[in-house]
């Protein structure tokens, strides 16, 4: 299951980084409206996979506030958005480098000496 997560968030990681680099580009109204609508899922999806790490659930809670979509913050000037889409895509991206899934310790049993009948001492 955990390794199921990992490849979904790293997916939606992808695409949310893509069009949060795409959104400084002079797009129609429409695209803005649903790069709400993606990023607070996928900020959402993020904070869930990575409950564990309170910097990265704060980081993507303030990422989530501002791409509201039932309450959206209006900053009236793309001039204002396009730095925060660039660091927000940048955010997304260190999200796919930071969290490497962990490798399994395994325990490294210690070998068996064989005992034959002639290595014995009588």
């Amino acid at each position: 299951m955990k390794t199921t997560i990992t490849y979904s968030i790293k997916s939606v990681a992808i695409i949310c980084a893509t069009l949060l680099f795409l959104a400084v580009l002079k797009i129609p109204i429409e695209y803005y409206t649903l790069l709400r609508v993606v990023i607070f899922t996928g900020a959402i999806l993020v904070i869930i996979s990575l409950s564990n790490k309170i910097i990265w659930v704060i980081i993507f809670g303030v990422i989530t506030i501002l791409f509201n979509p039932i309450i959206p913050v209006y900053l009236y000037l793309k001039s204002y958005w396009i730095p925060i889409d660039i660091i927000a895509g940048i955010l997304f991206l260190l999200v796919l480098f930071f969290e490497k899934p962990k490798k399994e310790n395994k325990k490294i049993e210690p070998k068996k000496q064989r005992e034959f009948k002639r290595d014995k001492i009588y």
